[in-house]
Parts: structure tokens; C-alpha cells; sequence
């Protein structure tokens, strides 16, 4: 296989990240590309995301906002020293903590509103793990910029002090918080 020597950022490899959770490793790509920005291809495609490298997802997420629509060399310059400082302060493959953050900061449960007659009840529903996925990283990036806007540390500082958080589970983490929100309201709604 001729793509099995690229590494991601140039630094580091991403044969031998182990996925502990079932569920989502098939929706969690490692796969080796030689650069980050697919362009959209898997737009059209039916679950064209879960072939689609977890890091250029978060990636993508930075770019949620207004301050960094369409600046994607900003947010890889950011992902990547975020890496940086991951790798520093775990001494551990940067990729093996942002996965096994994604597998700690998903929700496996969740509420949805069903209607009876006038009346909405809340239901607690399983969360399917292209959702949770999406959730996880949805939540990593979002804590990041809050983070970063509430502090003075700039925002690869903060991706990487999420990311370490969620790795680790903590509690005070905003990925993590969300997550026990969402599983919390779903297991009243039992």
C-alpha cells in the first residue's frame, strides 16, 4: 500500500491507534491522506463522512464560526499546534488522545420529543455512533472557543487543554459536561 508511510501533520503515524469502543470504529477514519482538506468529495455520497479522516473533521469544525469561516490553513495551523502541546504534555501519539477523547465526549443516549395528541413527552432514544461522533467533535471544538474566548489562552492552548480533559474524562470539561447533561435528561426520561 503506497499510503501507509504519510503521517498526519508530517509528525506523527496513525497505524496502531486502538478504537476501545465498538461502535464507533467504523465510523472513526484513521486512514492516511497525504493532506487534510479533502474538498467536499464526500458531500454527495451516502455516510461519506465516516470515510472521512477524524482529524480533518476537527479541522472543519473550528470553522464553524464567523470568526474562521473559510479559514482552513488557520485552523490547521491551530489542530496541529494543539497536537504539539498534546504530545508535549502526554508524551503519548497526540491521535490515540483525540481518539480516545471522541470515544469518551459521545453521548450514547439522548432525549427526542414525541407527540401524543396535544401533549410533547421527552423519550429517551439510543444515539446512533455517526451521531455521537459528530456530537463528540461538535463538542471538543465548541469547548475550545469558549474557552478561549472566556480566557486568555489562545485557541490551540485551549483545543489541546479539551482534548487532554476529555481524554481523561474529566468532569469540568465542556465535551464531557455535555455529555452527562444529555445522558442525564435522556435516564429521567426513561
Amino acid at each position: 500500500m503506497a499510503m501507509a508511510g504519510i503521517l498526519v501533520f508530517e509528525k506523527w503515524n496513525s497505524e496502531g491507534i486502538t478504537i476501545v469502543d465498538p461502535g464507533l470504529t467504523k465510523y472513526i477514519s484513521l486512514k492516511p491522506t497525504a493532506t487534510l482538506h479533502s474538498g467536499g468529495k464526500h458531500a454527495n455520497k451516502f455516510m461519506g463522512k465516516a470515510g472521512m479522516n477524524v482529524v480533518e473533521r476537527l479541522i472543519n469544525n473550528l470553522m464553524r464560526t464567523v470568526r474562521w469561516t473559510g479559514k482552513k490553513q488557520s485552523a490547521y495551523r491551530t489542530v496541529k499546534t494543539a497536537f504539539e502541546i498534546i504530545e508535549s504534555k502526554t508524551k503519548e501519539n497526540p491521535i490515540q488522545v483525540y481518539v480516545n477523547a471522541i470515544q469518551n465526549a459521545g453521548p450514547r443516549e439522548e432525549i427526542t420529543r414525541l407527540k401524543y395528541g396535544g401533549i410533547a413527552v421527552p423519550k429517551s432514544v439510543d444515539t446512533s455512533s455517526s451521531r455521537r461522533l459528530d456530537l463528540a467533535i461538535r463538542n471538543i471544538s465548541f469547548g475550545a472557543r469558549q474557552t478561549a474566548k472566556k480566557t486568555k489562552k489562545n485557541m490551540s492552548e485551549a483545543l489541546a487543554e479539551e482534548i487532554i480533559a476529555a481524554a481523561k474524562n474529566d468532569p469540568n470539561c465542556y465535551s464531557i459536561k455535555e455529555k452527562d447533561d444529555k445522558e442525564r435528561q435522556a435516564a429521567s426520561a426513561r
